[in-house]
């Protein structure tokens, strides 16, 4: 009996190993990589997503009309400010779908207690070029107007006293350069240190969700043109953007809540959507601007006029003593894919080389979906520098490296590298950028760079 009892005991506890064994593959084989787990329970608690749904029309069939994150939140979500104090960050870029400007939709709600407005680079109705902006106050609204491209990049702790919630609503051009991302991220870090809850108020990227080009910014170049390291054409919306900032580069993360926008898609370009185009800045008129502006921005660390002060800035460039039809020839050789150049002349009214005639190239796309901008802006560079070496400079104590992200585009294009050859020179550090984001995207994880 005894010796049987034993074999038995023995035989059970090898059952029980087994089935312990068998768990613990089960809970690995499908459990998440630790990385993974972290990241998931990073979003959870820093921040809330709100997910919008398909308004039904008056059939009962769900629209397909694009909403942005302002539209979605008058119909949805008004709940997340219900008791709040508000301060809203904006411009006149921001609007509804009918066209109204978000600043005026927020204080039209009496449910919504909007007590300050900041205003980014360029003011809150976009009337400054390039100068530094004070504070104002509404008089109208009766509330005061903070700038954020002042004495203070972001908001300080005085103005967030009496603030519960900052709301963020601007159109962004989808480049790293333009600056309303770093005011989106110095307004987050100054709102996790006063404790004061995020929304964002999400938009379209105006040139699609799917391709991701461009050197990742070093961190040794970071400043309010660059800064994070993402690529310089990031393919994301200023949404998804947010979350990426939350989780990765925020020395606290803030309380963050992104209403989504409704049926945008990765693959759409601005114009897809059908909402309302407001320039986003003074110098970015029409889409067409923003689309030629991840090439030309590059020439603001130059000597050569990106075409401020004139018609079409960003669509054109050149110089005093350029050649349009020697430059147009050498860049259409290049055979740079969905895009073709013509030479131009024109006389800009401010900025670099006012009242001077210019002679050089304009910029023209030929299929959006086969452009690469920063592509495209490396090739304008090393034509330029290859035709005109002595009388080409790189100006602003060398500006180009914050705008590159790196001083690798400079030194190369000193050196002659060929276009194709500099980008991928940091092609690595781009991929993975594409393997990180997708964890942040909000509306599908397509690539096409």
């Amino acid at each position: 009996m005894t010796t049987r009892a034993t074999k038995a005991s023995i035989e059970w506890r090898i059952t029980l190993v087994l089935m312990a064994a068998i768990a613990v593959w089960l809970i690995r084989s499908h459990a998440l990589p630790r990385e993974e787990i972290q990241l998931n329970q990073s979003i959870s608690q820093q921040t809330a997503v709100q997910l919008s749904h398909e308004p039904p029309d008056a059939d009962g069939v769900e629209s397909r009309q694009v909403l942005a994150g302002i539209d979605v939140f008058l119909s949805q979500r008004q709940d997340l400010l219900r008791g709040k104090r508000c301060g809203l960050i904006t411009n006149t870029s921001a609007v509804t779908r009918d066209g109204v400007l978000t600043m005026d939709a927020l204080f039209a709600d009496e449910t919504i207690n909007l007590t300050a407005l900041f205003a980014p680079e360029h003011g809150l109705r976009e009337e400054y070029q390039t100068s530094r902006v004070g504070d104002g106050f509404d008089s109208e609204k009766k509330v005061p107007i903070y700038s954020l491209y002042g004495e203070s990049l972001k908001p300080t702790k005085e103005q967030l006293r009496r603030i519960d919630m900052l709301i963020f609503d601007i159109q962004d051009v989808g480049v790293r350069f333009f600056t309303y991302i770093s005011t989106l991220c110095l307004a987050m870090e100054a709102a996790a240190a006063s404790n004061v809850e995020f929304v964002v108020l999400d938009r379209p990227n105006p040139l699609g969700g799917l391709v991701v080009e461009g050197p990742v910014l070093a961190n040794e170049f970071r400043s309010f043109v660059g800064c994070h390291p993402i690529p310089t054409r990031h393919g994301m919306t200023i949404g998804e953007l947010a979350l990426l900032f939350n989780d990765r580069f925020l020395p606290t993360p803030v309380k963050l809540h992104v209403v989504q926008m409704s049926s945008w898609t990765r693959d759409m370009w601005f114009d897809d959507t059908e909402l309302p185009w407001r320039k986003p800045s003074p110098g970015i008129y029409t889409l067409d601007t923003a689309i030629a502006y991840g090439a030309t921005c590059f020439f603001e660390g130059t000597n050569l006029s990106e075409g401020r002060g004139t018609d079409t800035p960003f669509q054109i460039v050149g110089a005093p003593w350029g050649n349009g039809e020697l430059l147009a020839e050498s860049l259409n050789s290049l055979a740079l894919p969905g895009v073709e150049f013509e030479p131009t002349e024109f006389t800009p009214k401010g900025s670099k080389h006012k009242g001077r005639k210019c002679k050089g190239v304009s910029l023209r796309v030929t299929d959006r979906d086969k452009y690469r901008c920063v592509l495209t802006g490396v090739a304008m560079l090393y034509a330029i520098h290859q035709l005109w070496p002595s009388k080409f400079r790189w100006t602003g104590g060398n500006f180009i490296d914050l705008l590159a992200g790196t001083d690798e585009l400079r030194k190369l294009v000193n050196a002659g590298a060929e276009p194709r050859e500099i980008i991928a020179r940091r092609q690595a550090a781009t991929d993975e950028f594409q393997r990180i984001r997708r964890r942040y995207l909000l509306y599908g994880v397509e690539d096409s760079s």
